[in-house]
């Protein structure tokens, strides 16, 4: 026990792991992730859960990285890219409360692009989560150990990812449990929640630049 705590700050780890998993929320994305992947097969949802996680894993990690740089070299404040995200989920919470989201061809046998976005980003890898990974991460330099740091705050989102993952891959259960007409229920139902998160992105970046001008 002594050395795990030589590698991972298990302080740090818990609280990315909370502030992560409340920020995106795993039990939330079932009924969003059942009403994006309604017309797909049982193998092209677990396709899509996969491939949704590992486009959110890459983009928080690429912005932990990368991304204050990016930013500035773009000229891009963090509360614009909130409001874009912001707009992009409303968007897609639209086309769910009107049944018109267009899916993935089933031929493909793949998540397609559903999984790219909205799922992986902005859905999964949103402005909250990938500015509070920047944020530990801005930390973690500031700190005496940052290569502990850099491990904890690593295995905190791995965890996450995992968590998310496992909520997605048995949303194939409450599929088969609802039924089509069940799952037409749930998106449209998850399209108000999607709506909802969409408007309090866009108020958040609209607060953030009122307090910054």
């Amino acid at each position: 026990m002594s050395g795990l705590a030589e590698v991972v700050d298990v302080r740090l780890f818990t609280e990315v792991f909370v502030t992560l998993f409340v920020i995106m929320d795993p039990p939330g994305q079932v009924p969003i992730f059942l009403g994006l992947t309604g017309a797909m097969t049982s193998r092209q949802r677990a396709a899509a859960a996969r491939t949704a996680i590992f486009v959110a894993f890459g983009v928080i990690v690429g912005f932990a990285v990368f991304g204050q740089q990016v930013l500035n070299y773009l000229h891009v404040s963090l509360p614009a890219l909130q409001a874009a995200g912001g707009l992009l989920l409303l968007l897609v919470a639209m086309q769910l409360l009107t049944g018109t989201f267009e899916v993935p061809e089933p031929a493909s046998g793949k998540g397609g692009n559903v999984a790219l976005v909205p799922l992986g980003t902005p859905l999964l890898a949103g402005p909250g989560a990938i500015v509070a990974t920047m944020v530990f991460v801005q930390q973690a330099h500031d700190d005496g150990s940052p290569l502990r740091d850099w491990v904890s705050i690593a295995a905190g989102l791995v965890a996450v990812c995992v968590c998310l993952y496992l909520a997605m891959r048995f949303a194939n259960v409450i599929h088969r449990v609802l039924g089509e007409s069940g799952t037409t229920l749930v998106s449209r139902i998850a399209g108000l929640l999607l709506s909802a998160i969409a408007v309090q992105s866009l108020a958040n970046a609209i607060t953030a630049f009122v307090q910054a001008a």
